[in-house]
């Protein structure tokens, strides 16, 4: 792994020289003119810039960067008729391929690291690797209450596991249950237990809308898909639950005794109309721990984390009447720190001993001009396009706005698009 010295980067308002070595911040000190650096080291002269921690995108769809504007205009569930008619046809290029534009797309945004449900998640690996970027992949379950289906997925998952185990600190694996409308009782039972063996995250979609809500009170007795899983001893600390939108005052008590990762999709649910008034203060004083995410682009249409930030503040002050409603630090911590808790990642903060995930941010622009608050004017005025270098485990997957091979990735995804056109 590579040696960096940021010099004279901003960092809490103050000058500072934050050195790299080995993946992590090795040290941190204020900065004190032109002194010499340590054999071997890339210094950096970062006048004028502030580090912020890397964004931690805790929910998302990486490959569906190739499927965005194909499902305009509908409610959830014709939006998944017609994207998993498209995607039965999908393969190992067409994953590898959109995972590789998406994580160009994370690296031009600021994100070091995501948390992927998908399919054929080796190829995300690999292509999340070969970019850099940091993931956390899934065997994703959805057997659409088949029991053969439930038979084959539960081997594929188990061989998959024993091909790549649990990867290595920037590449992880989970298993997904798609949602309780879509997997059998038996296969959630399945896959808790598999995963608890083995030690690995949960990730799962839960109460998106007020139709799941409703169709599964009406299927399991009048519990609701917190109550539901929660009954089945599902949820922990372990589980990243993708919504927690349409929740019961029971539904946020359950989630937060029981410390479930919950990951607000503001811009998706927003799109498809499934609503929004996350219960990010009452889960936050329950005890959850919530994070932020962008789903997928097929219905999010972007993975930028800054735009997602932005989205999901103003909507909070919006429907609370109240314009204090989620500060700017408790919404970085969102975007970041929590993030990587619900990876089981030591990722979101710069300081010693993190892994050196941070994005460099220039502020010589217009949205930089006010004597505002750093945070204010990045979130609420500036772009993405502000964040010039990243630096993901240690290393540079963007510097000078550019990321090694973009246009060969490009090239290759245009070739992706052609392919899949004829099962529009």
């Amino acid at each position: 792994m590579g040696k960096i010295i940021l010099k004279n980067i901003t960092l809490d308002d103050k000058p500072s020289d934050i050195r790299i070595e080995g993946g992590v911040i090795a040290s941190i000190r204020p900065h004190e003119g032109s002194l010499p650096a340590p054999d071997g080291h890339d210094v950096v002269d970062c006048a004028g810039k502030v580090a912020v921690p890397g964004f931690v995108n805790a929910h998302t769809h990486a490959a569906m960067s190739l499927l965005r504007g194909i499902g305009e205009d509908m409610v959830l569930q014709d939006w998944l008729d017609h994207i998993w008619a498209i995607e039965s046809h999908l393969d190992e290029h067409f994953v590898y391929h959109g995972t590789k534009v998406a994580a160009l797309e994370m690296a031009k945004t600021g994100t070091t690291t995501f948390n992927d449900m998908y399919w054929l998640s080796p190829m995300a690996r690999k292509a999340a690797e070969e970019t850099g970027i940091g993931c956390l992949v899934s065997y994703a379950l959805l057997d659409n209450f088949n029991p053969e289906t439930a038979e084959r997925q539960k081997d594929s998952c188990m061989a998959m596991f024993d091909t790549v185990g649990t990867w290595d600190s920037r590449s992880k694996f989970a298993v997904s249950i798609h949602s309780v409308y879509t997997v059998s009782e038996s296969l959630i039972l399945w896959a808790a237990e598999f995963a608890r063996k083995k030690g690995l995250r949960i990730h799962v979609h839960i109460a998106e809308t007020e139709k799941e809500v409703i169709d599964c009170k009406a299927s399991h007795g009048g519990l609701t898909p917190v109550e539901y899983l929660d009954s089945l001893g599902v949820l922990g600390p372990d589980v990243i639950a993708a919504h927690t939108l349409w929740l019961s005052d029971n539904d946020v008590r359950i989630l937060g005794e029981r410390g479930v990762n919950c990951v607000h999709n503001i811009n998706s649910n927003l799109k498809l109309a499934s609503g929004y008034k996350f219960l990010w203060k009452e889960l936050s004083d329950a005890g959850a721990n919530v994070c932020l995410g962008t789903d997928g682009c097929a219905s999010s249409n972007n993975l930028d984390m800054l735009e997602a930030m932005k989205t999901c503040a103003i909507t909070q002050k919006a429907w609370r009447n109240d314009p204090t409603a989620l500060p700017l630090d408790s919404l970085l911590e969102m975007a970041t720190v929590n993030g990587g808790k619900a990876l089981g990642l030591k990722t979101g903060r710069i300081e010693e001993g993190w892994d050196a995930d941070i994005q460099i941010v220039d502020t010589d622009s217009t949205f930089f001009l006010s004597p505002g608050p750093f945070l204010a004017n990045y979130i609420y005025s500036a772009h993405s396009d502000s964040v010039v270098s990243l630096i993901a485990g240690g290393e540079f997957v963007m510097r000078d706005r550019k990321v090694p091979g973009e246009e060969d990735i490009l090239r290759a995804g245009r070739e992706e698009l052609r392919l899949i056109e004829r099962y529009r």
